[in-house]
């Protein structure tokens, strides 16, 4: 797996994937970028929940669970230094359709960020991820 990016002196990053995806990374105002872009905190939380967000969609497949979408909404606390980690990591999952076993979908999620999930895996031990279903019909 490899990842390009390509950057200015005015904090602009481009990064590209080897399928020839891209997306933009950019920094803070108080550091003197412009706010363009990801900021590589928050492209840190997209991973963690997008990457269990797919194993919750192969869980939930492979347990013949019918749902219609998915919407996941993360937030991050850090901490107030230099550096600035994640200290916790909240992501709600709000599952779409009609007749969802709840147990079958809390269990997924769990699933998903304590066993499947290889970007939760890597985070440091210390950083609390909190998970939360939300069904909705």
């Amino acid at each position: 797996m490899k990842i390009s990016l390509t950057g200015t002196p005015d904090f602009r990053f481009q990064a590209k994937s080897g399928n020839g995806y891209a997306f933009d990374i950019g920094a803070s105002k108080s550091i003197g970028g412009d706010e363009s872009g990801f900021r590589p905190m928050e492209l840190l939380l997209a991973a963690v929940a997008s990457c269990a967000g797919i194993d919750v969609v192969n869980i939930l497949k492979k347990s013949r669970v019918e749902f219609t979408g998915m919407d996941i909404d993360v937030e991050g606390d850090r901490k107030d230094a230099t550096p600035a980690p994640f200290t916790e990591i909240r992501v709600a999952y709000r599952i779409h359709g009609p007749g969802i076993d709840r147990a079958k979908a809390e269990r997924a999620v769990s699933l998903a960020l304590e066993k499947y999930c290889s970007v939760s895996d890597s985070l440091d031990p210390n950083i609390k991820v909190v998970a939360t279903t939300v069904l909705d019909s």
